[in-house]
């Protein structure tokens, strides 16, 4: 009973023949790398590169998204190898399970769930901004208290339009993973030919004084005290700032946000037609790409338009309007439309796929964990997911700013993750890896300590929100899922005895 206990990697790969737990295996590589893409490229590039430069690093946030990417390219190469040799749903969840044991097991799932839940909620409000103005140019306009709340509207009670998007994702996800992609595929597309469309229509209207000072200068500000200030000032005693070198670190912190996505390719690791291959190059390939155009369109951005006059609700299509190209300023806003829902719709999937496997551990209620033999999605869970980021969204957003929380889960996991590579090669060097991380141990705990030292440049306020969070985890952990769990060895009625052996 206790609460190391391990899973083995052959007990996992087992559990999948399940008929009450089967997913359909439907997913090439291209889909795994559009995915990704569909997630990753989004919120980082719509909303939170301007509100970054604003806030935090000035030009100089090209340097904050370099080093949030080189973190999360150490981190990738881990769940690479993970994802090839437990090709099972969950992501980090059942990585950790096999290595370093239920309790982590637990923490990293329920962080997941943090992360990918409030993310799909908090992207959706990037959403909700971009469309409300899309409306706008239409002659369209909401009621103040139904519109997304931002600095011009500061009366936004309830975001319908956040609502209402994630209602139709949580339909579509539930009907299926390859209707799912076929749409993702479209959206993409879209997204990503706007992309390319900032990057050069932006080049022709870049004001070379706007890089001056690439770095600015660090100063004291308000939103760097008290609970608001990293943790790591508050430990060293460093005096509160934002810009310079310090601004560049935290912004990454905050850019980080961006990132995520490679790692929700790893939750769909058991729909993959061919996991052990394809499974690293979808993580791999679709972190490159868009730290590409992640780097390139903060370039242009903070070059359009000085770093202190960005707009942070929508900075592309203000950024082009200010420059006298209003219609090309719709025109990325109807791209970040597109492109902004398949990230919702991706972390909606992640976020479903990680409680799935919790479910199919019985350390949460099996019942909701079945999956439909039509559509073979965990139809219950996409449902419950969907209400969750709903109240997030269209709700909870509206009145507290939750990125911050989502980074910090992002950052835990990958700390496990890393952590767990070379633990789980010293307990069975026997596993065949289609994918290995090179130079191990030194890249896994470059990568932990790495995203260890972007959580401590998060506030003081997200870690208390997250330990809170990770406390009321462990209350249902030792009252619920530690008995109840595959392992505790009480197997249901009905239950195939092989898959509570070990």
């Amino acid at each position: 009973m206790s609460v190391l206990r391990t899973k083995s990697i052959e007990q996992s790969i087992r559990e999948t023949d399940d008929p009450d737990y089967a997913l359909k295996k439907s997913l090439s590589w291209l889909d795994l790398t559009v995915f990704g893409i569909g997630v990753i490229i989004g919120a980082g590039i719509f909303t939170f590169t301007g509100k970054a430069a604003k806030a935090y690093a000035g030009p100089s946030i090209v340097i904050s998204f370099v080093i949030a990417a080189i973190v999360c390219a150490l981190a990738a190469l881990c769940y690479a190898e993970f994802a090839s040799t437990v090709p099972v749903s969950g992501s980090a969840y059942t990585f950790s399970y096999a290595s370093l044991g239920e309790v982590v097991a637990w923490i990293i799932g329920w962080d997941l769930l943090l992360e990918l839940a409030l993310g799909a909620g908090v992207v959706s409000q990037g959403w909700s901004s971009y469309a409300n103005l899309l409306l706008g140019d239409l002659g369209i306009h909401l009621p103040d208290a139904l519109a997304p709340r931002t600095e011009d509207n500061p009366a936004g009670q309830l975001n319908l339009l956040a609502f209402l998007l994630i209602a139709i994702l949580t339909a579509l996800v539930a009907w299926g993973i390859k209707e799912s992609m076929r749409v993702n595929l479209v959206l993409v597309g879209i997204k990503l030919f706007i992309v390319l469309f900032v990057i050069f229509a932006g080049l022709a209207y870049i004001k070379s004084a706007n890089y001056h000072p690439f770095i600015p200068p660090a100063k004291a500000g308000a939103a760097s005290e008290g609970l608001k200030q990293p943790v790591i000032q508050a430990l060293l005693g460093f005096t509160p700032t934002t810009y310079g070198l310090g601004g560049i670190v935290a912004g990454a912190s905050i850019v980080f946000f961006a990132y995520i996505g490679f790692d929700v390719v790893a939750t769909t690791a058991e729909e993959a037609r061919n996991p052990q291959r394809d499974l690293p190059i979808g993580i791999i390939a679709s972190l490159v790409i868009c730290t590409i155009l992640y780097v390139a369109v903060a370039f242009v951005i903070t070059g359009m338009v000085r770093y202190d006059k960005i707009d942070p609700d929508a900075a592309l299509a203000t950024a082009f309007k200010d420059a006298g190209k209003a219609g090309y300023g719709t025109v990325i806003s109807c791209g970040a439309v597109a492109g902004l829902t398949t990230v919702v719709m991706t972390l909606i999937i992640g976020a479903s796929r990680v409680l799935f496997a919790m479910c199919r551990d019985w350390l949460l209620p099996p019942s909701l964990g079945r999956t439909n033999p039509r559509t073979g999605t965990p139809v219950r869970i996409t449902i419950l997911v969907g209400l969750v980021v709903a109240f997030i969204g269209a709700y909870l957003g509206n009145h507290i700013d939750l990125e911050e929380m989502v980074n910090i889960g992002t950052l835990a996991a990958f700390t496990l993750v890393s952590v767990a590579v070379p633990i789980l090669r010293r307990k069975r060097p026997d596993l065949k890896r289609a994918f290995t991380v090179p130079l191990s141990p030194v890249v896994p705990l470059l990568a932990a300590v790495a995203s260890l030292y972007l959580m401590l440049n998060l506030s003081i306020e997200t870690w208390i929100r997250f330990l809170v969070w990770m406390a009321a985890g462990f209350v249902i952990y030792f009252l619920y899922s530690h008995r109840n769990a595959r392992l505790a060895g009480r197997p249901k009625e009905d239950e195939v005895p092989s898959l509570t052996s070990t």
